[in-house]
C-alpha cells in the first residue's frame, strides 16, 4: 500500500486531520450568557486576582503548543513552516488520541534563535506546556535551554530527547537478549544533530561509558577545526570513517537519515551478536534483510513494516499526560532514565524481534505518565 498517496488523498478530503471540539454546548441564550458576557467576566477576576487558577478554569491544564520552524522535518530537511503544518497537526492528532492532550500545531515563518524564543515566551501564557519539533541542530539546543530557564511550564523537544528514551528502552531490552552489559559495550551513533546528541547523553547517563559519535566527516576527532561545543563532548582523538568506527562495535545506532549508509560486511566488522537500529525514516541506514544478512543479532528501525518499531508516540503522549497532571515545569534527566526504563519494563520476555511495545499498546500511556508524575 502507497501509505503516502493514501495520507494525500486523506489529508485533502478531510482539509487536514486536526480540529477544535467544545466541551459543552451553545445552543440558548441561557448558554451563552453563562460561558461568554456576562458569566465570562468571574473567571477572568479570579485569575487576575490569582494567576495560577488558570491551570484551573481554562484550557491551559490540559493543552500544549506543537511548535517547528520547518528547518529540520522529518527526513526532508529545511523544507519551512508550512511544509511542516502537517507533521505538527499529526502530533496533535496523536497527542489526543493515545492521550487525551489537547494540542495547538503552531508554524514560525522564522528561523532566527532570538524570535523563536521571544515568540515562544509571549504566547507561552496560552499553554501548559511546549514541544519544540523538527528545529535544527544546534540552535535547537539554545533555544530549548533558555525557554525551560524562563518558562513556568515544560518545554520538551521532542526529536532529542523523546527519540533518547524510546531507543533507550529498545537498547535495555535488546541487551537482555544478546546476554550483554551496558558497562562493557562500545556503541556507534551515526549522526551528530539533535536526536544524536539527546541520545548520546542520556545513555551515557544510563552508564554507558564508551560511545563513538560519527557526523557527515566521520568520527567526531577532537582535533577537527570548527567543532561546537555539542561535538566537542562526544569527540574523540580518533579518526576515521563510520566503516572504521564500527569495527569490534556491539550497538549501532542510526540518526543521520543517510538511507543505506551501512552493508553487511560493517555488520560483519562488529562484535558477535550485534544491535542495529537504523532509524533514518523512511529509508533506514541499512534495511533488516541486509542486516540480518550481515549476522545482526536484534534488529529495529523507524518504520511500522518491520518488527520493533522505535517510534517517539511511545513517549510524548504519556510524557505530556504525566506533566500537565502533575504540574511539573522542569524535565530532568533522572525523569527521562526512569521514562525510558518503565518503558522498556512493559516488554516481560523480550525477544530478538520483540524489543519495545507497541504504541497500540493500553499500558504505554498509563506507564510513561506515571514515571513521569512520580518525579513530583
Amino acid at each position: 500500500m502507497d501509505f503516502q498517496q493514501k495520507c494525500l488523498e486523506l489529508r485533502k478530503a478531510k482539509g487536514g486531520l486536526w480540529e477544535t471540539a467544545l466541551k459543552v454546548k451553545v445552543e440558548n441564550q441561557d448558554d451563552l450568557s453563562t460561558v461568554y458576557t456576562p458569566g465570562i467576566a468571574a473567571p477572568c477576576r479570579a485569575i487576575a486576582k490569582d494567576p495560577a487558577l488558570a491551570r484551573v478554569l481554562t484550557q491551559k491544564r490540559n493543552t500544549v503548543a506543537v511548535i517547528s520552524d520547518g528547518s529540520a522535518v522529518l527526513g526532508l530537511g529545511n523544507i519551512g513552516p508550512q511544509a511542516s503544518l502537517p507533521v505538527m497537526e499529526g502530533k496533535c492528532m496523536l497527542l489526543k488520541a493515545f492521550a487525551d492532550v489537547d494540542a495547538m500545531p503552531i508554524v514560525l515563518d522564522t528561523q532566527d534563535t532570538e524570535e523563536i524564543i521571544r515568540t515562544i515566551i509571549h504566547m507561552a501564557p496560552t499553554f501548559g506546556g511546549i514541544n519544540l519539533e523538527d528545529i535544527a541542530a544546534p540552535r535547537c539546543f539554545e533555544i530549548e535551554a533558555r525557554l525551560t530557564k524562563a518558562l513556568d511550564i515544560p518545554v520538551f523537544h521532542d526529536d532529542q530527547h523523546g527519540t533518547a528514551m524510546v531507543a533507550l528502552a529498545a537498547l535495555k531490552n535488546a541487551l537482555k537478549v544478546v546476554g550483554k552489559s551496558k558497562t562493557s559495550i562500545k556503541v556507534v551513533i551515526a549522526g551528530a544533530g539533535a536526536a544524536g546528541m539527546a541520545t548520546a547523553k542520556l545513555w551515557q547517563a544510563w552508564g554507558i561509558g564508551n560511545i563513538i559519535m560519527t557526523d557527515s566527516k566521520g568520527i567526531i576527532d577532537c582535533d577537527r577545526e570548527e567543532l561546537s561545543d555539542p561535538k566537542k563532548a562526544f569527540c574523540t582523538y580518533q579518526e576515521g570513517t563510520i566503516k572504521e568506527a564500527l569495527v569490534g562495535a556491539d550497538v549501532f545506532i542510526g540518526l543521520s537519515n543517510k538511507p543505506d549508509m551501512l552493508d553487511r560486511e560493517m555488520v560483519r566488522s562488529m562484535n558477535p551478536e550485534p544491535i542495529i537500529f537504523a532509524m533514518a525514516n523512511p529509508d533506514p541506514e541499512i534495511l533488516p534483510p541486509e542486516a540480518k544478512a550481515g549476522g545482526a543479532a536484534i534488529i529495529a528501525t523507524g518504520r511500522s513494516d518491520f518488527p520493533n518499531q522505535i517510534n517517539n508516540v511511545l513517549i510524548f503522549p504519556g510524557l505530556f499526560r504525566g506533566l500537565l497532571d502533575a504540574g511539573i515545569t522542569k524535565i530532568d534527566t533522572a525523569l527521562k532514565l526512569r521514562v525510558a526504563e518503565g518503558l522498556a519494563d512493559i516488554v516481560e520476555h523480550p525477544t530478538a524481534e520483540y524489543i519495545i511495545p507497541s504504541a497500540f499498546d493500553k499500558n504505554v500511556v498509563k506507564v510513561v505518565s506515571q514515571a513521569v508524575i512520580y518525579q513530583k
